[in-house]
């Protein structure tokens, strides 16, 4: 089962990069290969966890995917699972993890482990889906850059 991690140390609180990766509805303004995503159901649970039943679209070319995920938002542990539910994969499972290191800095981790249920999918979309995978953790820098503005560099 091909799996993509990275641990990446961003110029933004942890509290912020959680809000960014929660914000799911904006996904298709900035996430590679995400065409589309609409929250089916959102759910406040009494462990002070919310959780989310969202479609997603993923588009290449001519191939288009929808899948749907249960996304567990964890603001007081500052995680994020996403729980494959149906779609075009035998398994999915994607963590999101923020450590905070200092003022306005976090380690941002982010964890996928994937499965097409079609070999023929797996074929064509495998190499591409790998290569958007790499490009997750700047996309969502890039973001939080563009939303709560460029950090500065310390004056040496």
């Amino acid at each position: 089962m091909p799996k993509f991690s990275s641990k990446r140390r961003v110029n933004h609180s942890a509290s912020e990069m959680f809000d960014l990766v929660a914000d799911v509805e904006r996904y298709p303004e900035f996430v590679p290969l995400c065409s589309a995503l609409k929250i089916r159901q959102r759910m406040a649970k009494p462990d002070g966890t919310e959780v989310l039943v969202a479609d997603m679209i993923v588009s290449f070319k001519l191939v288009k995917e929808s899948f749907t995920s249960r996304v567990t938002l964890d603001r007081a542990n500052l995680k994020i699972l996403v729980e494959y539910l149906q779609g075009p994969f035998s398994n999915l499972e994607n963590r999101w993890t923020f450590e905070p290191k200092g003022e306005g800095v976090c380690d941002v981790g982010f964890f996928l482990a994937y499965e097409f249920r079609s070999r023929m999918l797996a074929m064509l979309m495998g190499s591409m889906f790998d290569a958007a995978f790499a490009r997750f953790s700047t996309a969502f820098e890039k973001r939080a850059d563009a939303i709560y503005g460029r950090p500065k560099l310390a004056s040496t």
